[in-house]
């Protein structure tokens, strides 16, 4: 197994608020994480590290993951524990209210890869079968589209495209989107926050990831495109690659 992971703060914005990271438990088994974080002031950093350092400490604690559904329960119950930290966090600190952020959280094993989300970063595949988005956006403008109301291509520059219909922290409770997908020898995947894919297509990220630069390349890359296209957000993203060399292991 292989994998990277950068964070970049983009050519416009002066704060990152964005967090990510690739972590190890007690088996060896990989969490990668990408939040990008919402609110006033730097709320919004606050929301997104709390979330990464809590679920950091959980995973580096965690062993004895050998099931599916093992990966999908630690998952589910983790992020609900962090929303509620979140969210009372909040409600306690004036400076926070308002205060949240989405999660790309996803479990690596040798036999499958298990993905939590919430918001609208993304989680992709690349494999035999092709490049395919694997999460949904809980956004405003992917609820029109997904009822008919207006197109993918009026999406792209729907004036309210920004708004986020699901996020943590932001309520007492929180809906999560789980699925657990075989993950084998040659497989992608990558997570990143909405500062790259609005800026890099399907087609040219999945040609990147094709290439046969090394992940760190491959990742400057994709952050070089996004701050050529605007920058105007944060920019984050991991790449996870099954492969049987120990080369780049993280």
């Amino acid at each position: 197994m292989r994998a990277v992971y950068k964070t970049d703060v983009g050519r416009i914005r002066k704060n990152n608020e964005d967090s990510v990271g690739i972590f190890l438990n007690r088996d060896g088994q990989r969490l990668a994480i990408v939040a990008d974080g919402m609110g006033g002031h730097r709320a919004g950093d606050v929301a997104s590290t709390m979330t990464l350092t809590t679920l950091k400490e959980m995973w580096e604690e965690t062993e004895g993951i050998q099931t599916a559904e093992q990966a999908e329960e630690w998952l589910k119950s983790k992020i609900i524990q962090v929303n509620r930290v979140l969210f009372d966090h909040a409600n306690t600190h004036d400076e926070c209210d308002g205060m949240g952020t989405t999660i790309e959280a996803v479990i690596t094993t040798n036999l499958f890869a298990t993905i939590a989300h919430v918001g609208d970063s993304r989680c992709y595949i690349l494999n035999e079968s092709g490049f395919q988005q694997l999460t949904e956006d809980h956004t405003l403008v992917n609820e029109l589209v997904r009822t008919g109301q207006i197109s993918k291509q009026d999406a792209e520059h729907h004036p309210r495209k920004n708004v986020i219909m699901r996020a943590l922290g932001t309520e007492l409770n929180v809906s999560i989107d789980i699925k657990t997908i075989i993950f084998e020898e040659g497989d992608h995947l990558l997570l990143c926050s909405d500062g790259l894919s609005n800026k890099v297509s399907e087609g040219e990220l999945a040609e990147i990831l094709k290439n046969e630069d090394d992940l760190e390349k491959k990742a400057n890359l994709l952050i070089s495109i996004a701050n050529e296209r605007g920058g105007e957000d944060n920019i984050s993203l991991a790449i996870v690659e099954f492969s049987d060399t120990g080369e780049g292991d993280l």
